[in-house]
């Protein structure tokens, strides 16, 4: 009985501490102020000006948590290419496999950083144009899967009906 009054005892006057003193306290005041004025600025997860807009992402995402939202305006990248739409990550439904930042063709394809990443997808100084006019080697086998992704949810189906 005396040890579970002490161990009691110790646990208020440590709360006590962190309540009124702010002791051990892990988030700072700024970012207190943030949470309490639901002013907090999420960090990028998309990048839209990197973004090719082929919806490999949506298709690789085994949780269905992005989406492709459309432009305002179509974006012209190449000759042969013009981007309608953007992922846009569902933070309820990711769980941070990385699939999507794995299949974008700006990361497995031209080795830059991916356009798309579910923590922060960071600062990008890429030129599509440029990047996309670059021949690139690749294996048969990793060409394969990924355009299996990229043009379709067959795989992903087909990997959620056990085939």
């Amino acid at each position: 009985m005396r040890s579970m009054l002490k161990v009691a005892l110790e646990g208020a006057f440590t709360n006590f501490k962190r309540i009124f003193f702010a002791a051990d306290r892990v988030t700072d005041m700024e970012m207190r102020n943030q949470i309490a004025t639901l002013s907090v600025e999420v960090d990028d997860r998309v990048d839209e000006t990197a973004c090719i807009g082929c919806a490999g992402c949506s298709n690789a995402c085994p949780t269905h948590a992005i989406e492709m939202k459309n432009l305002a305006a179509p974006v012209k990248i190449t000759d042969d290419w013009v981007k309608t739409q953007v992922p846009e990550i569902n933070l309820e439904k990711c769980i941070v496999c990385y699939y999507c930042h794995d299949f974008c063709p700006i990361y497995s394809l031209y080795g830059e950083k991916g356009t798309i990443h579910p923590a922060c997808v960071g600062d990008q100084e890429v030129n599509v144009s440029e990047l996309m006019a670059q021949p690139f080697k690749i294996s048969e086998d990793k060409l394969k899967v990924i355009s299996a992704y990229l043009s379709d949810k067959t795989v992903i189906k087909n990997r959620e009906d056990g085939e």
